[in-house]
């Protein structure tokens, strides 16, 4: 739930200070900018506005998403390089734009979870709270959809799912339901879905939490786009490409991702030098320093102006320019 309103120009998420964090570095010069989530394009054109000599690569797996930012971006034509591709595919799309997998990214943003415009247009199946399709493939070109995953996956697939990436209490008790409706008729819509959750889940548990359907559909969407798995694979390459003084900016959506994130950036911003030795090694110290203070979150002015801010957790690092041995 991450990227500005499809076909308005709201102003994306956290981009004050996203801007804060990636400015500093944006502004050296032959900088470029990895945008891993380029969505509609609302914080390239910011970067691009305010940095003229500023290079983009930007990444997305909607195609859809493409080909509006394309056009967003249009006066900047001559400084952006875009390629379709998962958050993953960050090696492939800088060989793209002619640069090296390593040290060649001054700043990254990364912006995660399901955009404003993949939630707005109702046939892609996202929202539970409209009727359509069980889509929820990001890229509509390739791979099975939400309702490939509940109408073939074994029970203990599906419980494992809505578990894992759901945090589903009552994840048995969906599959088994879900494998009960399917042997009379496969499930193909939101709706038809939204009727199972309510009738399986009691009463007292619908009534906290949130809309009973939220689990479920984030549960679904990201294991039908593999999104755990992508991020894992995206954040090693993506801090690799960093420049040293480089900085990178992760906006997660659900706890799950932000996990992720906050694992990997701690662990990057640990000595490597072996307890118990007086000095640190040459080399060793850490590759990485935290700019954010924990988590940041968007202020109540930002969710006033955009509600789907309001999940947004934001974590930011810099690459350290180490010491010559």
């Amino acid at each position: 739930m991450n990227r500005e309103q499809h076909g308005t120009r709201h102003v994306p998420v956290l981009l004050t200070r996203a801007g804060e964090l990636l400015d500093p570095v944006l502004d050296a010069p032959a900088a470029v900018y990895l945008d891993a989530t380029l969505g509609l394009g609302g914080h390239a054109e910011y970067f691009l506005r305010t940095h003229p000599e500023l290079r983009l690569v930007g990444l997305d797996r909607d195609t859809r998403a493409l080909a509006l930012a394309t056009e967003r971006l249009r006066p900047y034509a001559d400084r952006i390089t875009l390629v379709h591709t998962r958050y993953d595919g960050i090696a492939d799309a800088l060989a793209q734009a002619g640069l090296p997998a390593t040290e060649s990214v001054s700043g990254i943003l990364m912006d995660l979870g399901v955009s404003s415009m993949q939630l707005d247009e109702a046939e892609r199946g996202f929202a539970y709270s409209v009727d359509a399709p069980l889509d929820m493939r990001m890229d509509a070109t390739t791979g099975p959809t939400a309702a490939d995953v509940l109408n073939t996956y074994s029970k203990g697939e599906i419980a494992r799912v809505l578990r894992v990436y759901g945090e589903e209490r009552f994840a048995n008790r969906i599959a088994a339901e879900v494998v009960r409706r399917r042997a009379r008729q496969p499930l193909r819509t939101s709706a038809e879905l939204v009727s199972l959750l309510y009738d399986t889940i009691p009463a007292p548990a619908r009534r906290t939490g949130g809309h009973p359907a939220k689990r479920t559909f984030q549960a679904l969407r990201v294991e039908v786009n593999g999104e755990l798995d992508s991020l894992r694979a995206a954040l090693p390459a993506a801090l690799a490409a960093l420049r040293p003084g480089g900085r990178i900016v992760v906006m997660s959506y659900q706890s799950l991702e932000d996990r992720v994130v906050k694992h990997e950036l701690a662990d990057r911003a640990k000595s490597r030098t072996p307890v118990g030795l007086p000095v640190e090694l040459p080399g060793m110290g850490p590759e990485f320093r935290i700019l954010t203070r924990g988590a940041e979150q968007a202020g109540p002015a930002e969710i006033e102006q955009n509600p789907r801010a309001a999940p947004v957790r934001m974590r930011a690092a810099e690459k350290i320019v180490q010491d010559a041995e």
